[in-house]
């Protein structure tokens, strides 16, 4: 019998769009021998919303509450006698259901938010648990671990509206130029390189739009490396590295979405044998360090003299057909198709896993 298995897109985030993009060819790539698909939408205020067919992708470009295609049915999750139902709020019914996938990038679906409600709806899920998708969405405690791990790290700052850094005290501690970004959030969204006080003082105020908090991050003059990990924590996988070359001043948002030459990408990429071992065991121990489960794209700057520092790990990645995380494991390998199987059956996995854990104590 196939597994029902409910894909996520869109959610409140900054990142709602891209997660449509991403959600369409995860789609395309499930086996629907094994898996019967069921696709829920976020919209942009935070409805959940049941569609048919992945025609949805075709139809539009975001999801607003007021301009949802007809057909499509109010939903929410439940948990009846321990187990996952997808509840229709129109005709009050319910259907059991077995893995979510949830295909949503940034705020409240990699953040440990969705992560936490699964839990509590006893569903299993593809990716990141709680602590490792909060952890690693917030820049500050993320980077702290690093430091603590002994995972080399670009030097930081943070910034708030109640500590306002001024430019001259984070170039005297970072030098110029420097980054700054919000510490929760992701696909450069608010990401900023600063060289003049002019700038700071405009872009400054962009970046505290998305967040409470930003970082200031000093400058690491090097090759843009990424690195893709999936697996359980204790035993995960790492591809073959890639290289983003951008065209623009650097990844930025536009360069990633909306310019179709605003980088050139090179996997593999062309670095020596030994740097690529240094830099996929590196991966591994920040998705272990980090707790993670299922997947991961850990990024790097890898200056000339051979030095890697980790820049982030994200714990969604991309999944549009110019994300660098499935080209990454294709050039390993490994088919889209299979990529998203292996995805589902480690969530299989966790949750048998996880299922063994005593909830209850004896005679209490």
């Amino acid at each position: 019998m196939k597994k029902k298995l409910l894909l996520f897109f869109g959610g409140r985030s900054a990142e709602h769009e891209i997660s449509l993009l991403s959600a369409r060819n995860v789609a395309a790539a499930i086996d629907q021998t094994k898996y019967e698909l069921i696709l829920v939408g976020i919209s942009q205020s935070g409805s959940w919303f049941h569609f048919e067919s992945p025609q949805i992708f075709d139809q539009i470009k975001k999801l607003e509450d007021q301009k949802i295609p007809a057909g499509a049915q109010a939903v929410s999750l439940i948990c009846k006698n321990g187990k996952p139902e997808l509840f229709f709020l129109g005709n009050q019914k319910s259907i059991a259901v077995d893995v979510a996938f949830p295909v949503l990038h940034g705020t409240f679906g990699e953040d440990g938010c969705i992560q936490g409600l699964f839990k509590m709806m006893n569903l299993a899920f593809v990716g990141c648990g709680v602590f490792a998708s909060s952890a690693s969405m917030d820049k500050e405690v993320m980077k702290r671990l690093f430091t603590e791990a002994q995972i080399p790290n670009a030097k930081y700052l943070l910034v708030t509206h109640e500590n306002l850094l001024s430019f001259d005290e984070i170039a005297k501690k970072l030098g110029l130029p420097f980054f700054i970004k919000p510490a929760n959030m992701g696909s450069s969204v608010g990401v900023h390189k600063i060289k003049t006080a002019a700038d700071y003082k405009e872009k400054i105020q962009d970046s505290l739009k998305y967040d409470h908090k930003v970082l200031a991050e000093e400058f690491i003059e090097g090759r843009e490396i990424e690195c893709s990990v999936m697996g359980l924590n204790h035993s995960p996988d790492s591809s073959l590295c890639g290289e983003i070359m951008p065209l623009h001043e650097f990844y930025s948002y536009e360069a990633k979405y909306l310019d179709d030459e605003g980088a050139r990408l090179r996997i593999p990429a062309e670095i020596p044998a030994d740097i690529q071992k240094t830099i996929q065991s590196l991966a591994r121990k920040t998705f272990s360090v980090m707790g993670c489960e299922g997947l991961a794209r850990v990024d790097f700057f890898l200056k000339k003299s051979g030095e890697a520092y980790v820049n982030e790990l994200n714990t969604m990645p991309g999944f549009t057909k110019i994300s660098m995380y499935p080209k990454m494991w294709e050039a390993t390998g490994v088919s889209p198709q299979k990529l998203i199987a292996d995805l589902i059956q480690l969530a299989l996995d966790v949750k048998v896993r996880e299922s063994k854990i005593q909830t209850q104590f004896p005679g209490a």
